[in-house]
């Protein structure tokens, strides 16, 4: 059988309509979204199934929703199709708050500790730049280094800009002040760049100036009990797998404000012999990435019922 990593998708991925053909299929679905929406004293289960679009999108209700998503499919994995998570995958790996889903998939956090993480994470990383003050760009067409570098050219004393997440060969967002921002995308036009997007997101994520959130979740990080996960998590600052809870913690605290290594994890996975990578959750986003890093790989997105019985038919 080919070597697998289940993945968990970051935010962006979320939709009106997300886990509702998993709570009507599956007891096991419906128990984790009753456990969230107690955790959070919310009714996000509600949210997520009907809406409005406008506060799902919401950080700190997008971030818990997918959270919950990624998690109630991978226990009906778990749960009704009898595949311990150690039996169907060799590395686990989350794109930004999709290492929470990670974490939690892998027996490393508890999934009430994951959802009232990720309010605060989203919480902290709203209140750490005022609305406008920050933006972030999707680089196309250039390599990491060659955005790099425009970054720290776009950059000056006051106005800061880098690179946020490494997507994949040709895809680099950036994060930071505005302005920079702005003048790094018409640097990336100067240099050959394909194209640039500014993404509709809410603040700069992945940026020094985003410390204040970091502040924040070192002190909620410190408060919860990580456990040893069941597979190996590739941690997005390092790009590594590890295994000990001290160094997980730690690194999820840095996360806040560096960069999601994701091109660099999927090869790592690879490089260990991973053929195969199950998104596990909403949308299909790190599917496509994983074409996009080595077209002999293999991604498939499991989100919904249909998707799950085929999983586990080829099993």
């Amino acid at each position: 059988m080919p070597k697998r990593a289940f993945i968990f998708p970051g935010q962006g991925s979320q939709q009106v309509g997300m886990g509702r053909e998993l709570a009507e299929a599956f007891q096991t679905a419906r128990l984790v979204f009753e456990e969230v929406d107690d955790a959070l004293d919310q009714r996000l289960s509600r949210l997520m199934f009907e809406g409005p679009e406008s506060d799902l999108t919401l950080t700190e209700n997008a971030q818990p929703a997918l959270m919950a998503v990624s998690l109630a499919t991978t226990r009906v994995i778990e749960r009704d199709g009898g595949k311990a998570l150690a039996e169907v995958a060799a590395f686990v790996a989350g794109h930004s708050l999709g290492e929470y889903s990670a974490l939690a998939a892998a027996g490393s956090l508890e999934l009430v500790d994951a959802a009232r993480l990720l309010r605060q994470r989203g919480q902290a990383m709203q209140k750490a730049v005022p609305v406008g003050a920050g933006a972030m760009a999707a680089i196309l067409g250039l390599d990491l280094e060659t955005v790099r570098q425009l970054a720290q050219d776009a950059s000056n004393a006051t106005e800061v800009c880098v690179t946020a997440n490494d997507n994949a060969p040709g895809q680099v967002v950036i994060s930071g002040d505005k302005l920079a921002v702005e003048r790094a995308v018409a640097l990336a036009a100067e240099r050959g760049g394909k194209r640039s997007v500014i993404l509709p997101v809410s603040a700069p994520f992945h940026c020094p100036l985003m410390a204040p959130a970091a502040d924040v979740m070192a002190e909620a990080l410190a408060a919860v009990t990580l456990a040893p996960p069941q597979v190996p998590v590739v941690a997005n600052v390092t790009a590594r797998p590890l295994h000990d809870p001290e160094t997980l913690r730690r690194l999820l605290v840095e996360q806040v404000t560096g960069m999601v290594r994701w091109r660099e994890s999927v090869e790592t996975m690879r490089d260990e012999g991973v053929e195969v990578f199950v998104e596990c959750g909403a949308g299909k986003v790190l599917t496509g990435l994983t074409r996009r890093i080595d077209r002999a790989l293999t991604g498939t997105a499991i989100n919904s019922p249909a998707d799950i019985e085929t999983f586990l038919g080829s099993l």
